[in-house]
């Protein structure tokens, strides 16, 4: 692994744990030179903050599956995110200790590590599991994280010649100190329930969801393995082309379906705090003779510094099938933060963006912790997608088999 990969995933890190705070709009409509409009709105539940850890996933999906819960009619539930991160740590320190070190153990996850504890386990409402134990005003998990990484190295060692019988114990032992034993059964309502149970009564179905994806070095339309770090349970995802892909989140969202959503933002034209995140690129058809000069004049640090003002909706790349290879290729779209979908606005021009529900708190940014991402950049940098079978297009889901 080079320097230049070796950023990117501290950049990728960075930007997955931030938890900012600047003023908050209760509806976010606009955003300074963009004028939005909204196209379709699906009704969800409140931004939350997943503050110092690098929980995204959980956070993404969780809102995910609030949303869904509003659709079934279970109302407005705020669900606990950490315990489904207690659950995942043990499957994933598990799967770390089978391939003797060689996978993935981070804070970092997938939409699908939720559905998986969620269908063993079930959930619970946050009042029912706060996952901190250790007396901060908010959720970190570094400490926690590299102990238990430590641990799990030196297990792996084997250091006594026969693996003892009470690793899985000990270890689990560190998570409940910081994070607390999940409840097997709690309060709801005055009645006495089990995650599980709470699950079925709000009518959600773990089985109704699947993921998908698009990149031409596997196969279209079947399942494939995402080669990427933070599938380290090697869940499946069905592989799309783009256009389809595209037309599948477009669908969801007309049809009252959010989009869990899995992509990079690592790019200079994602700008959480300006509301936005656009692929900018040079339209010279539009330039005068003496403006085009003046481009042409520019240092390349000049051109860049114009064409990331967020001053305005600007011209935008042309993105297909194979510049989307080719970034993935080359490590330029990495899976570093995960969001949610809720929506279509157009901005002053017609162009499309995808209305987006952070997790680095509702005043992190002028929009109340949302953005809007343009159609060219949803088309880049998506890695993969989570949605309802019922919100793919009919013709799609007879492609896949579903």
């Amino acid at each position: 692994m080079n320097f230049k990969q070796l950023s990117v995933i501290a950049i990728s890190l960075i930007l997955c744990i931030q938890g900012q705070a600047f003023a908050k709009k209760k509806k976010p409509t606009t955003t300074e030179g963009f004028k939005f409009t909204s196209v379709s709105d699906i009704p969800t539940t409140g931004v939350r903050n997943q503050e110092s850890t690098g929980t995204c996933w959980t956070f993404a999906t969780t809102s995910f599956i609030e949303t869904e819960l509003i659709r079934l009619g279970a109302g407005n539930i705020d669900l606990s995110e950490m315990f489904t991160v207690r659950h995942a740590y043990t499957q994933k320190a598990l799967k770390y200790f089978r391939l003797h070190g060689k996978g993935n153990f981070s804070e970092g996850g997938q939409a699908h590590d939720v559905l998986n504890v969620v269908k063993e386990f079930g959930f619970v409402p946050e009042t029912a599991y706060s996952g901190n134990q250790y007396g901060s005003e908010f959720n970190i998990h570094q400490e926690m994280v590299k102990s238990t990484k430590a641990m799990l190295d030196e297990i792996i060692k084997n250091p006594n010649r026969t693996i003892t019988p009470v690793w899985q114990k000990s270890v689990n032992g560190v998570f409940d100190t910081y994070m607390g034993a999940t409840p097997e059964k709690f309060d709801n309502n005055g009645q006495t329930i089990t995650p599980v149970e709470y699950m079925k009564e709000t009518g959600f179905n773990p089985n109704d969801y699947i993921e998908l994806t698009s990149y031409s070095h596997h196969p279209y339309y079947k399942e494939m393995d995402l080669e990427i770090p933070d599938n380290w349970s090697h869940d499946l995802y069905y592989n799309l082309p783009i256009d389809e892909l595209m037309a599948v989140i477009d669908n969801a969202l007309t049809n009252d379906y959010s989009v869990c959503w899995d992509g990079d933002v690592s790019e200079k034209g994602f700008s959480h705090r300006n509301g936005v995140a656009i692929l900018p690129a040079v339209d010279t058809k539009d330039m005068t003779n003496s403006e085009i000069e003046k481009w042409d004049a520019m240092s390349a640090k000049e051109k860049k510094a114009s064409l990331y003002k967020f001053d305005k909706p600007r011209a935008e790349k042309k993105v297909d099938q194979t510049l989307r290879q080719a970034t993935f290729d080359n490590y330029k779209t990495t899976d570093d933060h995960l969001m949610h979908l809720t929506g279509i606005v157009k901005d002053q021009n017609g162009t499309r963006y995808y209305k987006t529900k952070n997790s680095w708190a509702k005043n992190s940014n002028k929009m109340g912790g949302y953005l809007n991402m343009s159609e060219a950049y949803v088309r880049l940098k998506t890695v993969a997608i989570m949605v309802h079978k019922d919100a793919i297009p009919a013709e799609l889901k007879a492609k896949l088999g579903l």
